[in-house]
């Protein structure tokens, strides 16, 4: 016969789990709620900037106007059809940054070069969703668009020790030498948070910045992949 402390133990843990799947769910939410404030904050700025050098181009350069144009649909297509996923693969992230970086390359032409180097094993692991596009607008407003030489951005990936590593590097401008670049704005901040509150204490993001040396941001977190989440 179930004892009276034996019956407010289970009510007690029937507590704690519904509490529990609270925090989940509104963890959940927060999270969401995070993707879509930094989706409201990045394409009106990416679209801003995008239909300026389309304007400019239509009558100087109708047919690179025309490939933004095009290039600008599929970011639209690909923003919708990924609007509502939180984490996606590694390979799809960089598939949706593809046509964004098209567009800047096309806007800055020689002045921007891209790198993109990702080891191969790295390309199944699970990332948030638009984790490194804030980044890379961050490296192109501070490092490529006030100057007129010419810049490079290179995104690198690894993994060690179960962690994924992704590096997001912008070469130091000889004409912004000795001055700052800002690094730490809103857009950094967004992705730290939504780091943390994913991973919590699991997740780091460091960011380097010294003089004569590329501008260097770090996100680190654990290496997951769809398999090893179904398995969890």
């Amino acid at each position: 016969t179930p004892t009276f402390f034996s019956i407010l133990a289970i009510l007690i843990l029937k507590d704690y789990r519904n509490e529990e799947a609270k925090n989940v769910s509104l963890q959940a939410e927060l999270s969401n709620a995070q993707l879509n404030a930094l989706k409201m904050q990045l394409h009106p700025h990416f679209l801003f900037n995008s239909l300026h050098s389309i304007s400019s181009l239509i009558l100087l350069d109708p047919k690179r106007a025309n490939e933004m144009v095009a290039l600008l649909g599929d970011f639209l297509r690909q923003t919708l059809e990924h609007s509502n996923d939180q984490i996606v693969t590694l390979s799809e992230e960089l598939e949706f940054l593809r046509p964004y970086l098209e567009i800047e390359k096309t806007r800055f032409e020689d002045r921007l070069t891209v790198e993109i180097n990702i080891e191969p094993e790295t390309l199944d692991a699970l990332v948030p969703h638009l984790i490194v596009q804030p980044i890379l607008e961050n490296a192109v407003k501070h490092g490529i668009s006030p100057f007129a030489e010419e810049g490079r951005i290179e995104i690198l990936s690894s993994r060690t020790d179960g962690r994924l590593i992704l590096c997001i590097k912008n070469s130091r401008n000889t004409e912004a030498a000795g001055t700052e670049t800002n690094g730490r704005g809103i857009g950094l901040a967004n992705v730290r948070t939504r780091l943390e509150s994913i991973y919590g204490n699991a997740a780091s993001l460091s960011i380097e910045d010294e003089k004569d040396e590329d501008y260097k941001v770090e996100m680190s977190f654990p290496f997951l992949t769809t398999r090893e989440g179904a398995e969890s």
